[in-house]
């Protein structure tokens, strides 16, 4: 039996992170994923996904992504029914995020220049990073000349 679901996407609202009586955190968030293909319109429809993520993760995500953050999720679908308050019993569809992946760095969805946790100066650091090897790349005559040998790279630099 297989159940896994991996997804990219945009954030449709600020994570809303809440404590169990236990005291562990969990996180409800909507992604929004664009479809592979378009419509009659050209326009590609989106899919929203509801989620939801525990403990560390949780906290991670409520405290560093925001509405309209790039993210990743590596999880499961699972469902679950609850009685409403109207006595009617409730069908929920949702994916249970085991990972969940920060493709961008914090405020950079958005014109902010901000810069108040280690991690965003990391990220800032790689993308100034690859903005230079880039810009080498780009001044190479011959952009193939590793005849397809492996290349050096760190999983760092991995958007996933």
């Amino acid at each position: 039996m297989l159940n896994r679901v991996v997804l990219v996407g945009r954030l449709t609202k600020d994570p809303d992170l809440r404590y169990t009586p236990n005291g562990v955190a969990v996180a409800n968030f909507t992604i929004a994923v664009n479809r592979p293909f378009s419509n009659q319109q050209g326009n590609r429809d989106a899919d929203f996904i509801n989620c939801v993520v525990w403990r560390r993760p949780a906290e991670n995500l409520a405290n560093y992504m925001k509405k309209g953050s790039l993210i990743g999720v590596d999880g499961r679908l699972q469902t679950r029914t609850f009685e409403g308050k109207d006595g009617k019993t409730v069908f929920v569809t949702e994916v249970v995020a085991d990972s969940v992946q920060f493709l961008e760095s914090k405020g950079s969805s958005q014109s902010s220049g901000q810069q108040s946790s280690g991690y965003q100066q990391n990220q800032n650091q790689n993308q100034n990073q690859n903005q230079t090897n880039q810009n080498q790349n780009q001044n190479e005559e011959e952009p193939f000349k590793n005849n397809g040998e492996p290349i050096d790279i760190s999983d760092d630099d991995l958007p996933f």
